[in-house]
């Protein structure tokens, strides 16, 4: 009997880690062994983080739905943290509790700008409230620029008009 074709029906493939391949992979020039200040990050309770799974690492390992997500510690252990982070299903938002490794969890830089602003502005109010003056600490939205004039000495106006087409052929 000659070689028997065998038909491979690659249908979508749905495991665990399916189509993770550059979603978990270490960035250029981090790879090899984590490093030790991962280890000794503290994480307390009510902390903002963001869950970026490392591929070096498999235990307490997210899915590949919360890479990237951003979430509050709920819960500490002696390696690992609890995330409450928020997934839609549907129509409705659903509370989801998941337990990393820390590993895989770096606090977060979004909050960072806010409690900048928030610190100015309180140094500004006490600056002001010393000096007997109000102040508005508020954002303000980008204004408009102000009117221009051009003038029009050595700088005659050039009227532009299309070229008209020709075929090359």
């Amino acid at each position: 009997m000659g070689s028997q074709l065998t038909i491979c029906l690659c249908l979508s493939q749905t495991g665990l880690r399916a189509r993770t391949r550059h979603l978990f992979s270490r960035d250029f020039r981090t790879k090899g062994p984590v490093r030790l200040s991962t280890y000794l990050t503290t994480f307390k309770v009510g902390d903002i983080v963001d869950i970026k799974a490392n591929g070096a690492i498999h235990k307490g390992m997210p899915h590949k739905y919360y890479h990237g997500k951003t979430g509050v510690v709920y819960n500490v252990t002696k390696s690992s943290v609890g995330v409450i982070c928020y997934k839609v299903v549907g129509n409705r938002y659903i509370e989801k509790r998941v337990n990393l490794r820390i590993e895989h969890v770096k606090h977060s830089k979004c909050r960072e700008n806010f409690v900048k602003r928030v610190k100015e502005n309180a140094r500004l109010k006490a600056e002001a409230k010393a000096a007997g003056n109000t102040i508005d600490v508020r954002r303000k939205a980008a204004e408009p620029k102000g009117p221009r004039y051009v003038s029009t000495i050595r700088n005659a106006p050039i009227t532009i008009s299309p070229v008209p087409y020709e075929a090359l052929v």
